[in-house]
């Protein structure tokens, strides 16, 4: 589970929203303050920018960070306002008091959390200046600790070397990342980790050494605990397994930071585990509860030890026994799971049941919070959401699929989360409720189809979670879709609409609501994958009609992007400029691929997401409908660098950041695959079919073939089988290869992939990483508007998309990446599907760009001025 997903649902009930969107609650009395006379004041991002206008920042260098909390941080901002601005020092700050929340909330992420002002000093004598005067104004203030900072003194001060303007380079893992300059010239990535590091080419202030001397004396060398591994970190502290080098027993450290990991209710991480002390302290001698044996802090930090209880998560054997995760499962395997479920069932309750008789709320039962012993008994563990049931308290932390109902207090929260245990347990799509209640009697009555499970039995939990006496039994209103024609023109409408009624060309950041990449990355909300370029395409190609305000939208904002906005096909502006020349606007789209040709693209990593193989083409696509020397010498271009930094078939890209790259269309190496066969229908220069098969190579040999025949790629700890990380992807890019040249090896893998795309159940249903996925495969095999009839399978995936669809307003719409919110854009939301389920029946069949839609008709021009150029 991606923990960055649980900020982004705290704004909007229905889609994933940037959690400073719109509010305003708790503002500081500076955020909207006139600046200084030759000041100037910006909105960047989250943050307001105070800044002399006299004032030249270098680059890069020694940057001061001011941590607070809730109840301080208006006292701090004063301070360093009345201190910068007499001095003309540059600033800046979180606008609200909600802001500063998000930025220590347990998820938050732990490199960038606790930072409240920043300040630029012009160079280290002012920044050890700053540092002296402003930090003896604030010692003693309280303030999380900033992970990735030196902290200074006693007070809310931090420091560290990074980048002060907005320069960008490639990690060596492919990501667009701030960049600071080595003293070659060259921009490496500006790491910001949960540790102090100054770059090696930096020395460190003289003025610093004590502090970072300070910093390292806190060590773990005189525990009685042996720290063996780390289990999980969030922003509030970290999970560790150890021994006890007193006893040699097996224990697990729970570690709280002080001021961090808020959750809504303001409590921090060492609130939460005294929370859970309590608890344990209450619960002692439960065999269903871990003991407590030890409790202690070490530089400010807390600590709980508990009993280390050898077990798997109950949610990994969910999936491991769970017969829909196989290909073609024994029908024997229902009546056998659904036994092992209902034990498994009746001993949580039987246990959840055991701390209620002791007065406890647990505030917190989810599948992963149950550990099952190697005998099969189980145990409950997590106990910081827990509460004495006298204080009636609302739930604080919750699981996406077992969030109660915000007026549930004491035990009903548990008996909440027991109720959508009891769906979960054989439909695993229960944080679907939290944004269509009434998909609660769809999953029962689903899962009672495929399990032999009482009616009854579901009916209890249907009715705990509806709070309306529904039960498993039929219902007329519940999602639909139907594999016919007709069926396909209800749906159309119905997402559109849905997609037409979610836009906000208000707003500045994104059109159409989709994945969190839209305010993760710089430039989101306009891109092919997550932003409004992919929207309007998809709504074009699959007949849904032309959108002028929107598409002047997507205009107005690709003409002048942000400092930062990325490049590729799918995440920035070539897509973009695709899109637009697909639209009709072409004078704007050579605007916009103008501005891509005059950036440094040549560092960019090989993948077809955001890389070389999107961009070359992007380029090869003008070069065609243009005529454009420049675009078609720029393609060449690419495809050489691609091809130079590709490697053997065995061997692993030059920009893959490591010996195990990532596999899959998007991210692997099909992508510089489909730029050598685009290239070669345009040449018929056979030495470009042989780089496409040195790389479709490189991402087989990434695969394995599971029991039952389907070829998945291989990440290790689970397989892929996903269009955009996983091997339907490479299947897609293999097919139109072999419609050039034949190959035994890579029509076998083509067959075995086409399996991995025919199982009865994929636990999302975008086109990137689920079921629309699957759809758009499978049907390119088939003549257009056939495929629903020719191959059931096809037929059944469009029905199961009813699983996943909810009901917004009455239109049907899409959960996105996790599950949690509703998605619009094409990667992972409605506009993906659309593009799946116009595959199937539109005439010509959509797809992406670049892959043949049909492969019995290749929708690809063959111009003659390339081939000549050749």
């Amino acid at each position: 589970m991606d923990k960055r997903y649980e900020v982004y649902c705290l704004t909007h009930p229905h889609f994933y929203d940037t959690p400073s969107h719109g509010r305003t609650r708790g503002r500081f009395c500076q955020t909207l303050r006139r600046p200084p006379a030759s000041w100037t004041r910006e909105e960047l991002g989250d943050w307001v920018v105070y800044r002399p206008v006299d004032t030249t920042l270098p680059p890069q260098g020694w940057k001061i960070h001011v941590s607070a909390c809730l109840d301080n941080a208006q006292t701090i901002l004063d301070v360093v306002w009345d201190y910068c601005a007499p001095r003309r020092i540059a600033f800046k700050f979180l606008p609200a008091k909600e802001a500063l929340f998000l930025t220590n909330a347990k998820y938050a992420h732990r490199g960038s959390s606790g930072k409240f002002v920043t300040v630029y000093p012009v160079d280290e004598a002012q920044c050890e200046r700053v540092l002296t005067e402003l930090g003896a104004l604030l010692d003693g203030q309280a303030g999380p600790y900033i992970l990735s900072d030196l902290r200074w003194g006693n007070g809310p001060l931090y420091v560290r070397y990074g980048a002060f303007s907005g320069r960008y380079c490639m990690s060596a893992d492919g990501e667009v990342e701030q960049a600071v300059e080595d003293p070659s010239g060259r921009l490496v990535p500006d790491v910001r980790g949960p540790t102090f590091q100054v770059p090696e080419w930096v020395r460190l202030p003289a003025f610093l050494e004590p502090h970072l001397a300070e910093s390292r004396r806190t060590t773990v060398a005189d525990l009685p605990y042996r720290i063996e591994k780390a289990l999980h970190f969030s922003n509030g502290g970290g999970l560790y397994a150890g021994v006890d080098t007193r006893t040699q027993e097996h224990v697990v450290l729970k570690e709280a930071r002080p001021h961090a990991g808020l959750t809504p209710d303001g409590a921090d991480a060492v609130a939460r585990l005294t929370h859970e002390r309590e608890a344990l302290e209450r619960l002692s001698g439960l065999p269903c509860v871990p003991a407590l044996r030890d409790h202690f802090e070490l530089g400010g930090h807390h600590f709980l030890v508990e009993e280390f209880i050898e077990g798997t998560p109950l949610h990994t054997l969910i999936v491991k026994r769970w017969p829909l995760t196989a290909l073609d499962p024994d029908p024997a395997a229902f009546a056998d799971y659904t036994t092992w479920a209902l034990d498994m069932l009746r001993q949580v309750e039987d246990a959840v049941a055991e701390v209620h008789k002791r007065g406890m709320v647990i505030g917190d039962v989810h599948a992963y919070n149950v550990l099952v012993r190697p005998d099969g008994r189980v145990a409950l563990i997590d106990f910081e959401g827990a509460s004495d049931v006298a204080l009636a308290r609302h739930q604080v932390l919750a699981a996406p699929g077992f969030v109660a109902p915000r007026e549930a207090t004491g035990f009903d929260i548990d008996r909440y989360a027991l109720a959508c245990l009891r769906i979960s347990l054989f439909m695993p799509l229960t944080s679907l409720i939290e944004l269509d209640r009434s998909k609660a009697g769809q999953l029962a009555r689903e899962a009672t189809r495929l399990f032999p499970v009482p009616a009854r039995f579901l009916d209890e939990a249907v009715r705990t979670v509806t709070g309306n006496g529904g039960t498993a039994a039929g219902a007329d209103d519940e999602p639909r879709l139907e594999p016919d024609h007709s069926g396909w023109l209800r749906a159309r409408h119905s997402i559109v609409a849905a997609i037409l009624a979610a836009a906000t060309p208000e707003r500045q950041d994104r059109l159409f609501p989709g994945d969190i990449e839209q305010f993760t990355v710089t430039g989101g909300g306009l891109d092919l994958a997550h932003g409004a370029a992919g929207v309007l395409y998809a709504l074009d190609v699959t007949g849904a009609g032309r959108h002028p305000d929107h598409e002047e939208w997507l205009i107005r904002h690709a003409l002048v992007p942000d400092s930062g906005t990325r490049l590729g096909l799918y995440d920035g502006l070539h897509g973009v400029a695709f899109v637009l020349e697909h639209l009709g606007h072409h004078e704007e789209a050579v605007k916009v691929l103008d501005m891509c040709l005059g950036e440094r693209w040549e560092t960019l990593a090989l993948d077809l997401k955001g890389g070389l193989p999107g961009i070359g083409l992007n380029l090869l696509h003008f070069a065609t409908t243009t005529g454009d020397a420049t675009c078609r010498d720029a393609a060449c271009r690419v495809a050489e660098v691609v091809a130079d930094r590709l490697g053997p078939a065995d061997g692993v890209p030059q920009t893959s950041g490591g010996v195990h790259p990532r596999a899959g269309l998007m991210y692997g190496s099909s992508g510089p695959a489909l730029l050598f066969l685009r290239l070669y229908e345009h040449s018929g220069d056979p030495a470009l079919l042989d780089l496409a098969a040195t790389a479709l190579r490189q991402d087989l040999r990434r695969c394995v073939v599971r029991e039952e025949g389907a070829m998945e790629v291989n990440e290790g700890w689970r397989t892929m089988p996903y269009l955009a990380d996983g091997s339907v992807g490479i299947g897609m890019v293999l097919e139109d290869y072999l419609a050039h040249r034949a190959d035994g090896e890579f029509s076998d893998a083509a067959d075995a992939i086409r399996k991995a795309a025919r199982a009865s159940f994929y636990i999302e249903p975008g086109l990137f990483d689920g079921v629309a996925g699957m759809i758009l495969h499978l049907s390119r095999a088939h003549p257009p508007g056939t495929a629903a009839e020719r191959e059931p399978v096809i037929a059944d995936h469009i029905r199961r998309l009813a699983r996943h669809a909810c009901l917004l307003d009455g239109r049907l719409a899409f959960p996105g990446e996790q599950l949690m919110r509703l998605s619009m854009d094409l990667a992972t939301g409605g506009a993906g599907i659309l593009i799946a389920l116009g595959s199937v029946f539109r005439s010509p069949p959509t797809g992406l760009p670049f892959l043949t839609s049909n492969l019995t008709a290749p929708d690809f021009p063959v111009p003659t001025r390339v081939r000549e150029r050749r």
